[in-house]
Protein backbone atom coordinates (compact mmCIF):
# COMPACT_ATOMS: atom_id res chain seq x y z
CA UNK A 1 0.00 0.00 0.00
CA UNK A 2 2.90 2.33 0.79
CA UNK A 3 5.54 0.68 -1.34
CA UNK A 4 8.19 3.32 -0.76
CA UNK A 5 7.99 4.01 2.98
CA UNK A 6 10.85 2.89 5.24
CA UNK A 7 10.94 3.06 9.04
CA UNK A 8 13.96 2.49 11.29
CA UNK A 9 14.92 3.54 14.80
CA UNK A 10 17.78 3.44 17.30
CA UNK A 11 17.83 3.43 21.08
CA UNK A 12 19.54 6.51 22.55
CA UNK A 13 22.74 5.14 24.02
CA UNK A 14 24.79 8.33 23.76
CA UNK A 15 27.57 9.08 21.29
CA UNK A 16 27.69 6.63 18.40
CA UNK A 17 30.82 4.84 17.25
CA UNK A 18 32.17 3.68 13.90
CA UNK A 19 30.36 0.35 14.33
CA UNK A 20 27.04 2.22 14.27
CA UNK A 21 28.15 4.15 11.20
CA UNK A 22 29.16 1.12 9.15
CA UNK A 23 26.35 -1.10 10.48
CA UNK A 24 23.36 1.28 10.32
CA UNK A 25 23.94 4.90 9.34
CA UNK A 26 25.63 4.28 5.97
CA UNK A 27 22.57 2.26 5.02
CA UNK A 28 20.20 5.00 6.20
CA UNK A 29 22.08 7.57 4.11
CA UNK A 30 21.63 5.36 1.05
CA UNK A 31 17.96 4.61 1.75
CA UNK A 32 16.99 8.26 2.23
CA UNK A 33 17.64 8.84 -1.47
CA UNK A 34 15.61 5.80 -2.56
CA UNK A 35 12.52 5.75 -0.31
CA UNK A 36 10.30 7.91 1.84
CA UNK A 37 12.17 7.39 5.14
CA UNK A 38 11.30 7.93 8.79
CA UNK A 39 14.12 7.56 11.32
CA UNK A 40 13.30 7.81 15.00
CA UNK A 41 14.89 7.92 18.44
CA UNK A 42 13.47 4.94 20.35
CA UNK A 43 13.50 6.52 23.80
CA UNK A 44 10.57 4.46 25.11
CA UNK A 45 12.45 1.32 24.08
CA UNK A 46 15.41 2.53 26.13
CA UNK A 47 13.18 2.40 29.22
CA UNK A 48 12.49 -1.33 28.75
CA UNK A 49 15.99 -2.11 30.02
CA UNK A 50 17.01 1.19 31.68
CA UNK A 51 13.84 2.28 33.44
CA UNK A 52 15.85 2.74 36.64
CA UNK A 53 18.25 5.31 35.09
CA UNK A 54 16.11 7.67 32.99
CA UNK A 55 18.29 10.67 33.73
CA UNK A 56 20.79 9.70 31.01
CA UNK A 57 18.25 9.24 28.24
CA UNK A 58 17.57 12.90 27.38
CA UNK A 59 21.23 13.85 26.98
CA UNK A 60 21.82 10.69 24.98
CA UNK A 61 18.98 11.61 22.61
CA UNK A 62 20.58 14.87 21.48
CA UNK A 63 24.08 13.38 21.25
CA UNK A 64 22.75 10.62 19.02
CA UNK A 65 20.76 12.95 16.78
CA UNK A 66 23.84 15.15 16.23
CA UNK A 67 25.75 12.00 15.28
CA UNK A 68 23.04 11.13 12.73
CA UNK A 69 23.31 14.58 11.19
CA UNK A 70 27.10 14.49 11.30
CA UNK A 71 27.14 11.14 9.50
CA UNK A 72 25.05 12.54 6.66
CA UNK A 73 21.44 11.71 7.54
CA UNK A 74 19.59 14.60 5.88
CA UNK A 75 16.42 16.08 7.49
CA UNK A 76 15.41 17.44 4.08
CA UNK A 77 15.39 13.87 2.73
CA UNK A 78 14.04 11.95 5.75
CA UNK A 79 11.74 12.59 8.71
CA UNK A 80 13.70 12.54 11.99
CA UNK A 81 11.68 12.35 15.21
CA UNK A 82 11.53 11.14 18.80
CA UNK A 83 9.24 8.22 19.58
CA UNK A 84 7.83 9.59 22.84
CA UNK A 85 6.82 12.86 21.14
CA UNK A 86 4.33 10.97 18.95
CA UNK A 87 1.88 9.59 21.55
CA UNK A 88 -0.04 7.69 18.87
CA UNK A 89 2.69 5.02 19.17
CA UNK A 90 1.55 4.36 22.73
CA UNK A 91 -2.13 4.38 21.83
CA UNK A 92 -1.69 1.83 19.04
CA UNK A 93 0.51 -0.28 21.32
CA UNK A 94 -2.26 -0.28 23.93
CA UNK A 95 -4.99 -1.20 21.45
CA UNK A 96 -2.90 -3.96 19.88
CA UNK A 97 -2.19 -5.37 23.35
CA UNK A 98 -5.93 -6.09 23.67
CA UNK A 99 -5.74 -8.63 20.85
CA UNK A 100 -2.20 -10.02 21.26
CA UNK A 101 -1.97 -13.65 22.46
CA UNK A 102 0.52 -13.87 25.34
CA UNK A 103 2.25 -16.84 23.71
CA UNK A 104 3.13 -14.73 20.67
CA UNK A 105 5.24 -12.45 22.87
CA UNK A 106 6.89 -15.24 24.83
CA UNK A 107 8.07 -17.01 21.68
CA UNK A 108 9.94 -14.00 20.20
CA UNK A 109 13.52 -15.37 20.03
CA UNK A 110 15.22 -12.32 21.55
CA UNK A 111 12.98 -12.37 24.64
CA UNK A 112 14.73 -15.28 26.37
CA UNK A 113 18.04 -14.47 24.71
CA UNK A 114 18.15 -10.98 26.25
CA UNK A 115 17.03 -12.31 29.63
CA UNK A 116 20.00 -14.68 29.61
CA UNK A 117 22.48 -12.01 28.48
CA UNK A 118 21.32 -9.13 30.69
CA UNK A 119 21.26 -11.03 33.97
CA UNK A 120 22.22 -7.88 35.91
CA UNK A 121 18.95 -6.21 34.82
CA UNK A 122 15.46 -6.79 36.22
CA UNK A 123 13.65 -7.80 33.04
CA UNK A 124 10.60 -9.36 34.68
CA UNK A 125 8.40 -6.47 33.55
CA UNK A 126 5.55 -6.14 31.08
CA UNK A 127 7.54 -3.40 29.33
CA UNK A 128 10.27 -5.89 28.44
CA UNK A 129 7.84 -8.68 27.54
CA UNK A 130 5.83 -6.27 25.41
CA UNK A 131 8.64 -4.47 23.62
CA UNK A 132 8.17 -6.50 20.39
CA UNK A 133 4.57 -5.26 20.34
CA UNK A 134 5.75 -1.67 20.82
CA UNK A 135 8.12 -2.26 17.89
CA UNK A 136 5.15 -3.45 15.86
CA UNK A 137 3.18 -0.33 16.78
CA UNK A 138 6.18 1.81 15.73
CA UNK A 139 6.05 0.24 12.26
CA UNK A 140 2.30 -0.14 11.78
CA UNK A 141 1.43 3.40 12.88
CA UNK A 142 3.16 4.67 9.70
CA UNK A 143 1.98 1.83 7.47
CA UNK A 144 5.65 1.40 6.55
CA UNK A 145 6.17 -1.63 4.38
CA UNK A 146 9.98 -1.71 4.34
CA UNK A 147 11.98 -2.14 7.55
CA UNK A 148 15.79 -2.43 7.26
CA UNK A 149 16.96 -5.21 9.58
CA UNK A 150 19.67 -7.82 9.93
CA UNK A 151 18.75 -11.50 9.82
CA UNK A 152 18.49 -11.70 13.62
CA UNK A 153 15.66 -9.14 13.56
CA UNK A 154 13.55 -10.85 10.88
CA UNK A 155 11.37 -12.65 13.50
CA UNK A 156 10.34 -9.22 14.84
CA UNK A 157 9.11 -8.21 11.39
CA UNK A 158 7.24 -11.49 10.97
CA UNK A 159 5.62 -10.88 14.37
CA UNK A 160 4.54 -7.44 13.11
CA UNK A 161 3.10 -9.00 9.96
CA UNK A 162 1.11 -11.44 12.09
CA UNK A 163 -0.22 -8.56 14.18
CA UNK A 164 -1.32 -6.68 11.05
CA UNK A 165 -3.05 -9.79 9.71
CA UNK A 166 -4.79 -10.42 13.02
CA UNK A 167 -5.99 -6.84 13.29
CA UNK A 168 -7.22 -6.74 9.69
CA UNK A 169 -8.99 -10.08 10.13
CA UNK A 170 -10.76 -8.93 13.30
CA UNK A 171 -11.65 -5.40 12.25
CA UNK A 172 -11.42 -5.21 8.47
CA UNK A 173 -14.85 -6.72 7.88
CA UNK A 174 -16.91 -3.56 7.58
CA UNK A 175 -20.65 -3.77 6.84
CA UNK A 176 -21.27 -3.76 3.09
CA UNK A 177 -17.58 -4.31 2.35
CA UNK A 178 -18.03 -6.04 -1.01
CA UNK A 179 -20.55 -3.50 -2.27
CA UNK A 180 -18.24 -0.63 -1.24
CA UNK A 181 -15.28 -2.37 -2.91
CA UNK A 182 -17.22 -2.89 -6.16
CA UNK A 183 -18.24 0.77 -6.12
CA UNK A 184 -14.58 1.73 -5.63
CA UNK A 185 -13.57 -0.39 -8.64
CA UNK A 186 -15.92 1.63 -10.85
CA UNK A 187 -14.23 4.85 -9.76
CA UNK A 188 -11.05 3.66 -11.49
CA UNK A 189 -12.58 4.07 -14.93
CA UNK A 190 -13.76 1.27 -17.22
CA UNK A 191 -10.36 0.33 -18.69
CA UNK A 192 -8.46 0.18 -15.39
CA UNK A 193 -11.43 -1.42 -13.62
CA UNK A 194 -11.41 -4.27 -16.17
CA UNK A 195 -7.66 -4.70 -15.72
CA UNK A 196 -8.01 -4.75 -11.91
CA UNK A 197 -10.77 -7.42 -12.12
CA UNK A 198 -8.69 -9.51 -14.53
CA UNK A 199 -5.63 -9.39 -12.27
CA UNK A 200 -7.75 -10.07 -9.17
CA UNK A 201 -9.28 -13.17 -10.81
CA UNK A 202 -5.89 -14.45 -11.96
CA UNK A 203 -4.53 -14.15 -8.42
CA UNK A 204 -7.53 -15.62 -6.61
CA UNK A 205 -8.20 -18.43 -9.11
CA UNK A 206 -4.64 -19.35 -10.13
CA UNK A 207 -2.48 -18.00 -7.31
CA UNK A 208 -0.62 -15.83 -9.83
CA UNK A 209 1.78 -13.73 -7.70
CA UNK A 210 2.77 -11.57 -10.66
CA UNK A 211 -0.88 -10.65 -11.14
CA UNK A 212 -1.07 -9.70 -7.45
CA UNK A 213 1.97 -7.41 -7.73
CA UNK A 214 0.64 -5.85 -10.96
CA UNK A 215 -2.72 -5.15 -9.30
CA UNK A 216 -1.03 -3.58 -6.29
CA UNK A 217 1.03 -1.36 -8.60
CA UNK A 218 -2.13 -0.40 -10.46
CA UNK A 219 -3.82 0.66 -7.21
CA UNK A 220 -0.80 2.68 -6.12
CA UNK A 221 -1.05 4.65 -9.36
CA UNK A 222 -4.70 5.64 -8.84
CA UNK A 223 -4.97 9.32 -7.93
CA UNK A 224 -8.76 9.53 -7.86
CA UNK A 225 -9.31 6.99 -5.05
CA UNK A 226 -9.70 7.99 -1.41
CA UNK A 227 -7.49 6.32 1.18
CA UNK A 228 -10.49 4.29 2.40
CA UNK A 229 -11.33 3.05 -1.10
CA UNK A 230 -7.69 2.18 -1.75
CA UNK A 231 -7.55 0.12 1.46
CA UNK A 232 -10.78 -1.68 0.49
CA UNK A 233 -9.41 -2.59 -2.92
CA UNK A 234 -6.15 -3.91 -1.48
CA UNK A 235 -8.20 -6.18 0.79
CA UNK A 236 -10.69 -7.10 -1.95
CA UNK A 237 -7.78 -8.04 -4.20
CA UNK A 238 -6.62 -10.78 -1.82
CA UNK A 239 -10.09 -11.96 -0.88
CA UNK A 240 -10.06 -10.46 2.58
CA UNK A 241 -11.53 -7.36 4.16
CA UNK A 242 -10.40 -3.78 4.32
CA UNK A 243 -6.63 -3.50 4.85
CA UNK A 244 -6.37 -1.10 7.77
CA UNK A 245 -2.77 -1.92 8.76
CA UNK A 246 -0.16 -2.67 6.11
CA UNK A 247 2.05 -5.75 6.42
CA UNK A 248 5.73 -4.73 6.42
CA UNK A 249 8.54 -6.53 4.64
CA UNK A 250 12.06 -7.06 5.94
CA UNK A 251 14.58 -5.01 3.99
CA UNK A 252 17.59 -7.21 4.70
CA UNK A 253 20.84 -5.37 5.26
CA UNK A 254 24.30 -6.86 4.94
CA UNK A 255 25.67 -7.70 8.35
CA UNK A 256 28.58 -5.44 9.26
CA UNK A 257 31.01 -6.68 11.88
CA UNK A 258 33.01 -3.55 12.47
CA UNK A 259 36.10 -4.64 14.41
CA UNK A 260 36.99 -2.86 17.62
CA UNK A 261 40.43 -1.87 18.85
CA UNK A 262 40.96 -5.32 20.38
CA UNK A 263 39.74 -7.40 17.45
CA UNK A 264 36.33 -8.13 18.97
CA UNK A 265 33.18 -6.56 17.52
CA UNK A 266 33.18 -2.82 18.22
CA UNK A 267 30.97 -2.28 21.27
CA UNK A 268 30.76 0.07 24.24
CA UNK A 269 30.50 -2.94 26.51
CA UNK A 270 33.98 -4.05 25.35
CA UNK A 271 35.44 -0.54 25.72
CA UNK A 272 37.03 -0.87 22.28
CA UNK A 273 35.33 1.90 20.30
CA UNK A 274 36.17 4.98 18.27
CA UNK A 275 33.29 7.47 18.35
CA UNK A 276 32.13 9.23 15.21
CA UNK A 277 33.33 12.67 16.27
CA UNK A 278 36.27 11.68 18.43
CA UNK A 279 39.24 14.07 18.59
CA UNK A 280 41.88 13.31 15.96
CA UNK A 281 44.69 13.03 18.51
CA UNK A 282 42.66 10.55 20.56
CA UNK A 283 41.93 8.46 17.48
CA UNK A 284 45.60 8.38 16.48
CA UNK A 285 46.68 7.40 19.98
CA UNK A 286 44.08 4.62 20.22
CA UNK A 287 45.12 3.03 16.93
CA UNK A 288 48.86 3.43 17.58
CA UNK A 289 48.50 1.58 20.91
CA UNK A 290 46.34 -1.24 19.50
CA UNK A 291 47.58 -4.77 20.25
CA UNK A 292 49.23 -6.53 17.31
CA UNK A 293 50.34 -10.08 16.49
CA UNK A 294 51.94 -11.35 19.74
CA UNK A 295 54.58 -13.16 17.66
CA UNK A 296 56.12 -9.81 16.71
CA UNK A 297 58.04 -9.12 19.91
CA UNK A 298 60.86 -7.35 18.07
CA UNK A 299 60.81 -5.23 14.92
CA UNK A 300 62.71 -7.95 13.05
CA UNK A 301 60.22 -10.72 13.96
CA UNK A 302 57.91 -11.74 11.08
CA UNK A 303 54.19 -11.83 11.84
CA UNK A 304 50.84 -13.05 10.55
CA UNK A 305 48.11 -10.50 9.64
CA UNK A 306 45.37 -13.01 10.51
CA UNK A 307 46.44 -12.87 14.16
CA UNK A 308 46.50 -9.06 14.30
CA UNK A 309 43.48 -6.82 15.12
CA UNK A 310 44.95 -4.06 12.96
CA UNK A 311 44.60 -6.29 9.89
CA UNK A 312 40.82 -6.39 10.44
CA UNK A 313 40.73 -2.59 10.22
CA UNK A 314 42.78 -2.71 7.02
CA UNK A 315 40.07 -4.96 5.56
CA UNK A 316 37.51 -2.22 6.25
CA UNK A 317 39.56 0.85 5.32
CA UNK A 318 42.43 -0.07 3.01
CA UNK A 319 42.38 -0.68 -0.76
CA UNK A 320 43.77 -3.91 -2.18
CA UNK A 321 47.23 -2.52 -2.91
CA UNK A 322 47.68 -1.32 0.69
CA UNK A 323 46.44 -4.66 2.03
CA UNK A 324 48.98 -6.42 -0.19
CA UNK A 325 51.74 -4.12 1.13
CA UNK A 326 50.71 -4.92 4.71
CA UNK A 327 50.64 -8.68 4.14
CA UNK A 328 54.07 -8.78 2.48
CA UNK A 329 55.61 -6.34 4.94
CA UNK A 330 54.24 -8.08 8.04
CA UNK A 331 55.11 -11.66 7.06
CA UNK A 332 58.64 -10.63 6.01
CA UNK A 333 59.20 -8.16 8.87
CA UNK A 334 59.75 -5.56 6.14
CA UNK A 335 57.58 -3.03 7.98
CA UNK A 336 57.05 -2.32 11.65
CA UNK A 337 53.68 -2.28 13.42
CA UNK A 338 53.56 1.52 13.64
CA UNK A 339 54.15 1.73 9.87
CA UNK A 340 51.35 -0.79 9.38
CA UNK A 341 48.93 1.25 11.50
CA UNK A 342 49.47 4.61 9.79
CA UNK A 343 47.26 3.97 6.70
CA UNK A 344 44.40 2.98 9.04
CA UNK A 345 44.85 6.15 11.07
CA UNK A 346 44.81 8.24 7.90
CA UNK A 347 41.69 6.50 6.55
CA UNK A 348 39.71 6.79 9.79
CA UNK A 349 40.57 10.47 10.18
CA UNK A 350 39.60 11.12 6.56
CA UNK A 351 36.25 9.42 7.15
CA UNK A 352 35.61 11.42 10.32
CA UNK A 353 36.66 14.84 9.03
CA UNK A 354 33.36 15.72 7.27
CA UNK A 355 31.44 14.36 10.26
CA UNK A 356 33.18 16.73 12.65
CA UNK A 357 32.61 19.61 10.23
CA UNK A 358 28.88 18.89 9.85
CA UNK A 359 28.45 18.47 13.60
CA UNK A 360 30.04 21.82 14.43
CA UNK A 361 27.06 23.79 13.15
CA UNK A 362 24.68 21.88 15.43
CA UNK A 363 27.00 22.03 18.42
CA UNK A 364 27.19 25.80 18.08
CA UNK A 365 23.41 26.12 17.73
CA UNK A 366 21.58 23.47 19.82
CA UNK A 367 18.23 25.13 19.03
CA UNK A 368 18.75 24.18 15.37
CA UNK A 369 18.75 20.48 16.27
CA UNK A 370 15.68 20.86 18.47
CA UNK A 371 13.81 22.73 15.73
CA UNK A 372 14.65 20.05 13.17
CA UNK A 373 13.36 17.35 15.49
CA UNK A 374 10.23 19.34 16.41
CA UNK A 375 9.45 19.67 12.71
CA UNK A 376 10.04 15.93 12.19
CA UNK A 377 7.80 15.06 15.15
CA UNK A 378 4.95 17.07 13.68
CA UNK A 379 5.32 15.40 10.27
CA UNK A 380 5.36 11.98 11.95
CA UNK A 381 2.26 12.85 14.00
CA UNK A 382 0.33 13.79 10.86
CA UNK A 383 0.93 10.30 9.45
CA UNK A 384 0.24 8.62 12.79
CA UNK A 385 -3.04 10.49 13.31
CA UNK A 386 -4.23 9.33 9.89
CA UNK A 387 -3.68 5.69 10.84
CA UNK A 388 -5.24 6.08 14.27
CA UNK A 389 -8.43 7.58 12.80
CA UNK A 390 -8.91 4.36 10.83
CA UNK A 391 -7.92 2.13 13.78
CA UNK A 392 -10.33 3.86 16.17
CA UNK A 393 -13.14 3.70 13.65
CA UNK A 394 -12.53 -0.02 13.02
CA UNK A 395 -12.55 -0.75 16.76
CA UNK A 396 -15.65 1.32 17.44
CA UNK A 397 -13.73 4.03 19.31
CA UNK A 398 -14.29 7.01 17.04
CA UNK A 399 -16.91 9.41 18.39
CA UNK A 400 -16.58 12.50 16.21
Amino acid sequence: MYANRVLSGMRPTGSLHLGHYHGVLKNWIKLQHEYECLFFVADWHALTTHYDSPEVIQDNVWEMVIDWLAAGVDPSQAVLFIQSQVPEHAELHLLLSMITPLGWLERVPTYKDQQEKLTEKDLSTYGFLGYPLLQSADILIYRANQVPVGEDQVPHIEFTREMARRFNHLYGREIGFEQKAEAAVKKMGSKKARLYEELRNRYQEQGDDEALESARALLNEQQNLSLGDRERLFGYLEGGGKMILAEPQSLLTTASRMPGLDGQKMSKSYNNTITLREDANSVSKKIRTMPTDPARVRRTDPGSPERCPVWQLHQVYSPVDVQSWVRVGCTSAGIGCLECKQPVIDAVLKEQEPMRERAQMYLESPSLVRNLIADGCEKARELARETMRDVREAMGLRYD
